[in-house]
């Protein structure tokens, strides 16, 4: 499959007003690229746009707000995509939410939300973008899944289970799209600093001091810059990778997953306990995005992980 070319066609992103949505949003248009920009947050997704048209002034940029946990309103905003815009030639399926709590101390209300948007949101759009995808040659798809799509640690089973979904899907999508020309990328993050630890949810079965407690120890393990990752991506969408792996956070865990399936939680366990400084039964409430260095190696070079 040849590389995919940027320029000349346009880009739907989720999750743009902040993070590494917005961070893609810029590179984006630097590359020529124009754009569809999705999120719920009116007053940060009208900052992101303003400031892409102000340094990309020749970009045509378009905005929705739309909360994706809602499916009639998330299928009203596909339709007006589909018909708007012709020329989509990359879906970025970014947006994703957060739950802290054990299953047992979330309601399935919560659970529900955080498949919502994490899996279901991305399943709809894609089915309602597809078409437009296969209209024009070269296209691709980019879904968003997490290092906990490779791992899964205790207090984190919605987040998990949705972002294991994504995955899956994603794998099965490749198969099926390669007859078509459309490239299809899965993107696991490791520790990037986003938002998603100050916006989670917290169960409604967990107690604000756990939940605080769990929130900072992980917001202490999220070293990638946003804007560096999306890098990583975008460096993946053009090479039409299968798989993109960003930081040392999510290459390591992978690795560890790989050679001991069944075993990784207790080395996962007593790395979390190392590095942020609380029991593994404390921190296991906070953010999904979390994850760790080796304890005791240094940071390398490039803190995503890649080449340069």
């Amino acid at each position: 499959m040849r590389r995919f070319v940027f320029t000349g066609g346009t880009a739907v992103v989720t999750g743009a007003a902040s993070g590494i949505g917005e961070a893609l949003a810029h590179r984006l248009a630097a590359r020529g690229s124009d754009l569809v920009l999705l999120d719920r947050d009116a007053a940060r997704l009208d900052a992101v746009v303003a400031a892409v048209r102000a340094a990309h002034p020749d970009r045509q940029l378009a905005a929705y707000l739309v909360d994706l946990a809602d499916a009639a309103a998330t299928a009203r905003v596909a339709e007006e995509i589909r018909q708007r815009h012709p020329a989509i030639r990359l879906l970025v399926n970014n947006a994703g939410v957060a739950l802290g709590g054990r299953f047992d101390q979330v309601t399935l209300d919560e659970f529900s939300w955080v498949v919502d948007v994490n899996f279901r949101a991305v399943v709809q759009l894609t089915h309602a973008l597809l078409p437009t995808l296969r209209a024009g040659p070269g296209a691709h798809l980019v879904n968003v899944s997490s290092l906990f799509g490779i791992i899964a640690p205790a207090g984190q089973a919605a987040y998990a289970a949705s972002k294991f979904a994504v995955r899956g899907f994603t794998e099965a999508l490749r198969q099926e799209l390669a007859g078509d020309g459309i490239g299809v990328t899965c993107v696991h993050p490791g520790g990037i600093r986003t938002r998603i630890a100050q916006n989670a949810r917290v169960g409604a079965g967990v107690s604000a001091e756990e939940f605080e407690t769990g929130r900072r120890q992980f917001e202490k393990l999220l070293s990638i810059d946003p804007a560096r990752a999306a890098e990583v991506i975008l460096r993946g969408v053009r090479r039409r990778r299968a798989r993109v792996l960003i930081g040392w956070s999510a290459k390591l865990p992978d690795l560890l997953a790989r050679v001991a399936p069944a075993s990784y939680q207790r080395v996962l366990a007593f790395a979390l306990e190392r590095v942020g400084g609380e029991p593994a039964r404390r921190i296991t409430t906070g953010s999904p995005t979390g994850a760790r260095r080796q304890p005791g190696a240094a940071p390398p070079a490039d803190p995503a992980g890649e080449p340069a």
